[in-house]
C-alpha cells in the first residue's frame, strides 16, 4: 500500500486497518515509501510486520511517508509503476489518496494493474463519497482556531481574517466557519465582491458589534484582491499552484483596514490543519474504509474503492470518484450567511 499527496490526519488508521486485516488473513504486507515515488525507477518498498502497525492509530501524518510525485508527468512513469508492481510480485496495491493519487490509480487499473483506492483529501471534494480521510480533523482545527481568535478579536476590537485550505472547493472553510461562528465565509464556489464583504462588515459594526471574523479559503478569487495566477509561478508535480504563496488573507486584510479604517489582522492556519492527532471520527472512518479496501483487494475488484454514502460504507469505481470535484452546494452557503 502507499499514501500519496498531502498528508492528512487519519492516514495511519487506514494503513493500520489494511495491514492488520491482511496479516490476520496470512498475507505478506508491503509498504511503498513516499507515494508514487516508491514505485518509479528502482522502486522503494519494504515488508511490514505486525509491530509496524502498533501504536500508530492516534498519530498524524503517515508512517509510509508521502510525496506529490506524479508518474504521469514522467516519461514512461506509468509503465515503470506497472513494471515495479510485477517485479515486486505484488498481488494487490492499495492507493490511499486524493484526486491526483487516485487518478494515477485509475489509469493503472484500466491497464491491468491490481489496484484499489481509499479516499483521502482534507478538502473533502471527491465525487461520490461523503467523507474523505482528514476532513473532520481539519474542520475541527479551524473551529478551534476561531474559538481562540474570537476572544482576542473582541478584546482589541479587530477584524480577523483567517485563511484556511481549499484550492477549488470550500468545504473546510464553510464547515469550519459554521462550527466556529465566523461572520463572513468566502469560498471558491461562490463569487463575492470586495464591496459585498465591506458591506457585511459595515452592517455588523452598525448593529453594535466592534469586531469580526472572516474565514477565507486559499483558492478564493476576488476581483481587486487576488487571483490564482499570482503565486510566483511555482507548481507541484500535478500542475497545482502553491496558493499559500499569494497571500489572499493578507491582501484582503489590508483592503479592509484601508477602506473601513478598522484594525485588521490575519492568521494563516496552513499546515496546522494537516498535523497532529486525528479526531475520533477520522480514526473510525479511516479504519472502516481501510478495512473495506482490503476486502476489495481480496475479491480482486481492481479499479474500485470504498466510499461513504449516507453513513455507510459503499463501493464505487475509482474513475467515477475522480471524474469531477464535489462542490459546496449553494443552499449550504446560504445557511452560513444566516448567521453572519
Amino acid at each position: 500500500m502507499l499514501t500519496g499527496g498531502g498528508d492528512a490526519p487519519g492516514l495511519n488508521a487506514a494503513i493500520r486497518a489494511v495491514g492488520r486485516r491482511a496479516l490476520a488473513h496470512g498475507d505478506t504486507v508491503i509498504g511503498v515509501n513516499y507515494g508514487w515515488a516508491g514505485l518509479v525507477g528502482d522502486g522503494d518498498y519494504r515488508e511490514l510486520d505486525r509491530h509496524f502497525f502498533s501504536g500508530i492509530l492516534q498519530i498524524g501524518g503517515t508512517v509510509l511517508g508521502s510525496s506529490r510525485t506524479n508518474p504521469m508527468k514522467r516519461e514512461g512513469g506509468r509503465e515503470e509503476v506497472l513494471a515495479n508492481l510485477h517485479r515486486a510480485r505484488l498481488d494487490a496495491l492499495v492507493a490511499i489518496g486524493g484526486d491526483d493519487t487516485l487518478s494515477v490509480a485509475a489509469w493503472l487499473a484500466e491497464h491491468g494493474g491490481p489496484v484499489v483506492g481509499v479516499p483521502k483529501t482534507m478538502d473533502n471534494d471527491l465525487s461520490v463519497t461523503d467523507y474523505c480521510i482528514g476532513f473532520d480533523t481539519a474542520v475541527s482545527r479551524v473551529a478551534e482556531a476561531l474559538d481562540r481568535l474570537h476572544t482576542t478579536a473582541a478584546a482589541h476590537r479587530r477584524v480577523m481574517v483567517v485563511e484556511v485550505m481549499g484550492r477549488d472547493t470550500g468545504w473546510v472553510a464553510l464547515m469550519g466557519g459554521i462550527a466556529g461562528g465566523a461572520d463572513v465565509i468566502l469560498i471558491p464556489e461562490i463569487k463575492v465582491t470586495l464591496d459585498e464583504v465591506l458591506e457585511r462588515l459595515q452592517g455588523r459594526f452598525q448593529s453594535g458589534s466592534d469586531f469580526g471574523i472572516i474565514v477565507v479559503a486559499e483558492g478564493v478569487e476576488m476581483e481587486g484582491v487576488t487571483d490564482k495566477e499570482s503565486t510566483g509561478g511555482k507548481l507541484d508535480a500535478f500542475g497545482h499552484a502553491q496558493l499559500s504563496k499569494r497571500g489572499v488573507a493578507d491582501t484582503l486584510a489590508e483592503l479592509i483596514e484601508e477602506k473601513l479604517g478598522h484594525e485588521t489582522r490575519t492568521t494563516v492556519l496552513g499546515h496546522t490543519q494537516r498535523g497532529g492527532t486525528p479526531s475520533a471520527y477520522d480514526r473510525i472512518w479511516a479504519t472502516r474504509v481501510g478495512s473495506a479496501a482490503y476486502d476489495l483487494a481480496l475479491a480482486g475488484r481492481w479499479g474500485w474503492m470504498p466510499v461513504v454514502r449516507c453513513g455507510a460504507v459503499d463501493t464505487a469505481p475509482i474513475a467515477d470518484v475522480v471524474r469531477e470535484q464535489r462542490k459546496v452546494p449553494p443552499e449550504l452557503y446560504e445557511l452560513a450567511k444566516v448567521f453572519s
